[in-house]
């Protein structure tokens, strides 16, 4: 199994999609040296979150890199963000765009399909039934997809991300009490900057899933790795930067599982 899932007993999934760091024997010769070190990792993420389990919130986590397969784009491969740099389904660029494979080993489409329906389905597949149970057993569900990313990318945007980006598809991936209480939260904090669909408004799983009318509510929240992290000279986890954060991010979990359809 690539994925672990840990269901909750509170209406809470967190989708981690994006912290799996490996490459398969079979796939690795193919990448150049630097693409090895899986460096666009939403580092240390299910760590940072493990306090979740306290409040209930189940889990879904890959094993394997988002360089092999994206689990946060869709199936065919349409751009999250037109008009802008993307990276695809099977990724051949890095954040900084840089490529990842050897010259003439991308991945062609044939086998891009092979990679959707080995390592991408099972995900969905999983996802898609949490949330089902979920709906069963509370009248409705909410994920909570988690992310992370370097906070200067100019090959992605400009400027500083701030430290905290929550999207909500513009608000059509969740009930509207639910987006307004989470921009409360994220307003009435002083120590992180922070945006509503901004740069990020919520990639695939946020979209696809986030279906209110149906009683499935979805968010992304997309942290700058300074939020929780040491970022220079390369990122690493920090006790005491964590830390910080942690407060402000228990207190959207908790207005999320405080939260009642209306």
């Amino acid at each position: 199994m690539t994925f672990s899932l840990l269901p909750g007993t509170a209406p809470l999934l967190i989708s981690l999609p994006h912290v799996g760091t490996e490459i398969p024997d079979e796939l690795r010769d193919r990448y150049v040296p630097r693409a090895l070190a899986v460096e666009d990792t939403d580092w240390c993420l299910d760590r940072l979150y493990e306090f979740a389990s306290e409040l209930g919130a189940g889990f879904l986590v890959p094993r394997l890199s988002r360089y092999v397969v994206d689990l946060n784009r869709p199936s065919d491969d349409t751009p999250m963000y037109p008009a802008a740099n993307n990276t695809e389904l099977c990724p051949t660029r890095s954040f900084a765009g840089a490529p990842l494979y050897r010259d003439g080993a991308e991945p062609g489409a044939s086998e891009v399909v092979r990679r959707v329906e080995r390592w991408w389905r099972p995900y969905h597949e999983a996802l898609a039934g949490e949330i089902e149970r979920l709906r069963s057993t509370h009248g409705y569900a909410i994920v909570f997809d988690g992310h992370s990313i370097g906070s200067e990318l100019p090959w992605l945007f400009e400027g500083t991300l701030p430290h905290l980006n929550l999207g909500t598809a513009e608000g059509q991936s969740c009930a509207g009490s639910m987006r307004a209480a989470l921009a409360a939260v994220l307003a009435a904090d002083g120590s992180y900057t922070s945006v509503v669909d901004g740069r990020f408004k919520g990639g695939f799983i946020t979209r696809h899933y986030g279906r209110p009318e149906a009683g499935a509510h979805a968010v992304q929240l997309e942290l700058s790795y300074r939020t929780y992290m040491v970022e220079e000279p390369t990122p690493a986890w920090s006790d005491q930067v964590a830390r910080a954060a942690t407060p402000l991010l228990r207190r959207l979990l908790e207005t999320l599982l405080e939260w009642r359809p209306e």
